[in-house]
This record gives structure tokens, sequence and C-alpha cells, in this order.
């Protein structure tokens, strides 16, 4: 809870600079939230370049409106809210095709075939993901890409927190079944062979 602590308070520092005129401290808050907000909006279904556009869209955003933000609240979670409330936007605006495709993993104690089978699993997984609807979707990622707790997550949306866990909840379900029905369906497929 004290590093929590401690990064707000740093937050808070770099938020009082730039609100004093002094630009670079805003540089603190785009390196440190930049593959964040990106991550968030390619989950949410943008396209890697439309995603990257929507970023800086959101960084453009929150530097104008800092004076707007709540020093008592979390920066992040404010951030998150801009860029999800800004890619609604561009949605209305044009269609965004929700298909995802996986960063690599490329840490080099893999091997190559290490790497490709969790690229594979990844892409496959941020395929069933990108089916759910939009709101279970985007509980998901907040909860688990962003590593926000529950209060957050619902800051952002504008609802409760128990429809944050009733969502959350019922996104993993549905994951699940799809997860599950697949595996059975494969199953069935092999006893047809046999």
């Amino acid at each position: 809870m004290e590093a929590s602590e401690d990064l707000r308070r740093i937050e808070k520092l770099h938020i009082e600079g730039v609100l004093r005129g002094n630009k670079n401290d805003f540089a603190y808050l785009v390196d440190r939230y930049k593959n964040k907000v990106y991550m968030l909006l390619r989950g949410m279904g943008a396209e890697p370049q439309d995603a990257q556009d929507l970023t800086q869209d959101a960084f453009i955003k929150a530097y104008r409106k800092l004076d707007q933000h709540d020093p008592d609240k979390s920066f992040a979670a404010w951030l998150y809210t801009i860029a999800a409330n800004i890619f609604k936007d561009s949605k209305k605006r044009k269609k965004i095709p929700t298909e995802l495709l996986a960063e690599q993993d490329q840490t080099p104690e893999k091997g190559p075939e290490e790497i490709l089978l969790l690229s594979e699993r990844q892409i496959e997984m941020n395929r069933k993901i990108s089916k759910l609807p939009v709101n279970y979707r985007l509980v998901l990622l907040l909860r688990y890409t962003n590593d926000l707790n529950y209060a957050e997550i619902s800051e952002i949306l504008g609802c409760s927190v128990s429809k944050v866990q009733n969502d959350l909840y019922r996104a993993r379900l549905k994951l699940k079944k799809m997860i599950l029905g697949e595996v059975i369906d494969d199953e069935m497929l092999e006893a047809r062979r046999l």
C-alpha cells in the first residue's frame, strides 16, 4: 500500500508542476501511462495505428484539462476514463475493427517454440475477449491489464462497484464458457473421427 501512496505523491508533484507551467513534468506522466493507455485502447478494439492516435489524443485532452483533475483521486483512473471516452466517441464516428493482435513476449529465456506458442495463445485469448460485449471487455482489461481495483473501475465507468463486480464475474464466466465450449467441440470432433 505504501508504494501506491508514494506513487500518488509523486504523480501529484508532477501534476502540480504541470499546472505551474512546467511541461516537462507532463513527460513523466506520459512515460508512466502511455503503454497502459495504448493497451487499454487495443483491448477495447482499436487497431494499432488508431490506438496510437487515440492514446495521443487522450494525453492531449488530459493535458488541457489537468486543472479539472481532482488531486485526491487516482490520476490513472481519470486518464483511463478520458481514453475510454475518446475511444467511444471515435467508434461513433467510424466503425473500428475489434480483432486484436497480441504483443509477443520475447524474453531471452524462452526459446522460439515457446515464444510462438505463447504468442498463439495470446492471439487466441484476445480473439475470445474481443467477442465479449464492450462493457465486459472493458472491465476485464481495466482489472487485469491495468491492475485497477473495483472502486477505480467504477469511477472510470461511472457506475457502482457492485455493477463492476457483476460485469467482471459475468465476463469471466462468459469467457470460461467460450473456452470450455471450444474444448468440448474439439473433443466431440475427435470422438467422431474414431
